[in-house]
């Protein structure tokens, strides 16, 4: 993974890195890592993205024991799939940073697209289900979607979301991505789907896939 050399910025107690939009017109999409990660975890797919884009990469707010953050609180025997009533928290929250860092940043945030990986692809969803007026895209990379979302996918018809997983994922089971997909379609989700071998990472085809669902114009 290759860490940019400067220091990570912080803002109201939120510690996050920035790769600024390289054209006069800008988007904002954040960024989410997964469980034990940090805002150096997907520097790397964020120098994979149109530079049309400015990129946001947060440090989850719960520092884990092992190492890492969590974007929910860590409760000792509570090892799992957290639901959407576990992440809600984060994603208000993540709604306030964002609002401050228009502030201070001057850049529209009114409008945002979202690519989670793992943990922070859950709350991706988490984010699109809450706040459906303000996140258009979003990529789930093996992630799942949080028990709770279920009854509230119709707010998101129309709505474009990608998806990639491995079969070998030992960590969240292919099986989750596949099942989020189908409920995503029923709800009249676009859905653009990636599965490769492969364990818990994302493939170079999918790879491929996310900057071509971030290319295209937007909703």
């Amino acid at each position: 993974m290759q860490i940019p050399t400067d220091p990570p910025q912080t803002l109201n107690g939120w510690t996050y890195r920035l790769r600024p939009a390289q054209t006069p017109t800008s988007r904002v999409v954040l960024m989410l890592h997964g469980w034990t990660g940090d805002e150096n975890s997907m520097w790397f797919f964020a120098h994979n993205l149109p530079d049309r884009y400015c990129v946001i990469l947060p440090r989850a707010p719960h520092p884990v024991p092992e190492g890492g953050y969590s974007w929910r609180k860590v409760v000792p025997g509570t090892w799992g799939f957290p639901t959407l009533e576990d992440l809600q928290p984060a994603a208000e929250m993540l709604m306030g940073f964002l609002a401050d860092w228009q502030t201070v940043s001057g850049v529209d945030t009114r409008l945002f697209d979202v690519v989670g990986f793992s943990q922070g692809a859950a709350l991706a969803y988490g984010l699109a289900v809450l706040f459906p007026q303000r996140v258009e895209r979003v990529a789930a990379l093996a992630g799942f979607l949080p028990r709770g979302c279920e009854t509230r996918l119709p707010v998101l018809k129309g709505k474009r979301i990608f998806i990639s997983h491995g079969r070998a994922d030992d960590l969240v089971p292919v099986e989750k991505a596949r099942l989020a997909a189908g409920l995503l379609q029923e709800s009249g989700v676009q859905v653009e789907y990636c599965e490769t071998d492969g364990g818990h990472k994302v493939s170079k085809e999918c790879l491929r896939g996310i900057v071509s669902f971030f290319q295209g114009g937007n909703n």
